[in-house]
């Protein structure tokens, strides 16, 4: 799979209203055929950082998934509420899904 991070540093006026911002590029991007999940997350120190973890069956997943309609749509909307580049993570792994976390277990 490719399991890709992006951190993304939004103006502090823009923060609360992130979300409803990239509300439709989300939406668009968990209904494409390859996407095996795409969720976002505040972060606990800094309100005004936003992380997507997404990840797509494969490269071809992931080519369809930049050359869409939605994510050019975003990319040209997202600069607005950015206060600098958004820092990323990309690589192929091997894996399906999430595994379960061997030093701690839930019974």
């Amino acid at each position: 799979m490719i399991f890709i991070v992006v951190k993304f540093q939004i103006k502090p006026e823009w923060a609360e209203r992130w979300p409803q911002l990239v509300a439709e590029f989300t939406a668009a991007t968990r209904a494409e055929p390859g996407n095996l999940w795409f969720d976002w997350s505040r972060s606990l120190d800094d309100p005004n950082e936003y992380v997507v973890i997404e990840a797509f069956q494969d490269a071809a997943a992931g080519s369809a998934h930049v050359n869409g309609d939605h994510f050019t749509k975003a990319m040209a909307e997202m600069p607005q509420a950015l206060a600098s580049t958004p820092k990323i993570i990309s690589h192929t792994i091997e894996a399906t899904d999430w595994s379960p976390m061997g030093e701690l277990a839930v019974d």
